[in-house]
């Protein structure tokens, strides 16, 4: 497979995660009509909350893969992805939906890992940087378009066909995933047994770096998790305009993909290190800047003025993620699979969990969200620059 395919296909795979949020978005209203709910209830991010917190598998499936390979655990990953997919589709209830969508969130915990890892096979460092930014750029358009698909749908059919369209996706990609070779050489496979799972685990959290930007992307997501679960209802219920929503989505989408591909020249130009610097420097302004404005103005700020600053926000947190990624990734090799398994569970378990409380607390306002993502701000900044490591371009 040529280079070009492999970042198509891997792009397509992790937009799988992205389809299975996006694209429902528009369908929330309907569904909190159909189940009885209040239109100011939250219950609908728990929705996405519990896809979010199914990535806890990725500790389970990154171990399997370090001693099976990559390719069985993505093979697990799909059907995990789509059995649970049509189930959350015709649930009678919200307590079987959330445990449906928990199940498909584990599959996409196992397609999410094998392509980190499996790219972490080819490629390492500031290349790693550059193609997963690559990556985020085709993955990003997700955003883009879903709600667009996701309100095309509704306008025709039902909430559930929204619901079903990622599963009926996943099966086009996992045809077309035929095609991939196993990237883990038998010989680099780690055994199964206590003691070398143990020791690799110990390297693995033993490693300041790792956790240092393990704990840098933990704390982006938890504001884009909180935001992506929530901004139906700040546009529709808060602010009021529902109309809005699918263009609001859209321009933010398309702004984080563009930041994305910036990225993916600066981390090669300047180096993934230099650039993450920066990129949450500017993030701790901007957030700080809004959280001055909600003060003074009153909650919710004005309108135009949140969401400029959301979608700048969001684009700085998607075109911070591959730089964090490949630093906390570098100093792994043979143990990419442990390693990705424990910062894919650590963001998204971790990152949703927390993410899940700022959502439950924006009832009438926003300030919960804009409060949070000034406090990360300055817990990531504190991160990245207390990194002494030498700048590779500096």
């Amino acid at each position: 497979m040529k280079s070009s395919e492999f970042i198509a296909l891997s792009a397509s795979t992790m937009t799988l995660t992205a389809l299975g949020i996006d694209i429902m978005l528009p369908a929330f209203h309907e569904l909190r009509e159909h189940f009885g709910l209040n239109p100011e209830s939250t219950v609908t991010a728990q929705i996405i909350g519990f896809f979010f917190m199914g990535q806890v598998a990725q500790i389970i499936f990154g171990t399997l893969s370090d001693r099976f390979g990559r390719l069985p655990i993505l093979r697990v990953g799909f059907p995990l992805y789509i059995i649970g997919g049509i189930i959350a589709a015709f649930a009678p209830n919200l307590e079987l939906m959330l445990t449906a969508r928990f199940v498909a969130g584990m599959g996409a915990s196992a397609l999410f890992m094998t392509t980190i890892a499996s790219v972490r096979d080819r490629f390492v460092g500031d290349q790693m940087a550059r193609i997963m930014s690559l990556i985020f750029t085709i993955f990003l358009f997700t955003p883009v378009l879903a709600p667009f698909i996701g309100s095309a749908i509704l306008s025709v059919s039902s909430w559930q066909m929204v619901f079903l369209t990622p599963p009926l996706f996943a099966v086009v990609i996992f045809l077309w995933s035929l095609r991939l070779k196993e990237s883990l050489p038998r010989e680099q496979r780690i055994s199964l047994r206590r003691e070398s799972m143990s020791q690799s685990v110990r390297k693995v959290i033993g490693d300041r770096t790792f956790l240092r930007y393990t704990g840098v992307t933990t704390m982006l997501f938890t504001a884009l998790s909180s935001w992506v679960a929530s901004s139906e209802r700040i546009v529709g219920e808060i602010y009021g305009r529902p109309e809005l929503f699918s263009w609001v989505f859209a321009g933010i989408g398309l702004l984080m993909s563009l930041c994305a591909l910036l990225n993916s020249r600066f981390s090669s130009k300047y180096g993934a290190r230099k650039t993450i610097k920066w990129l949450l420097v500017i993030y701790t302004v901007i957030g700080g800047f809004l959280l001055l404005s909600t003060v003074i103005s009153g909650d919710p700020p004005n309108m135009i003025l949140f969401f400029i600053a959301i979608a700048l926000l969001m684009a700085i947190n998607i075109a911070a993620e591959p730089n964090s990624s490949a630093l906390a990734m570098e100093p792994m090799g043979n143990m990419a699979g442990m390693a990705s398994s424990i910062y894919g569970t650590s963001f998204f378990f971790i990152g949703a969990s927390l993410g899940s409380i700022i959502s439950h607390f924006m009832v009438h306002g926003v300030f919960p969200l804009v409060l949070g993502i000034f406090v990360i701000g300055l817990i990531t900044m504190v991160l990245v620059l207390g990194d002494r490591h030498r700048d590779e371009n500096s």
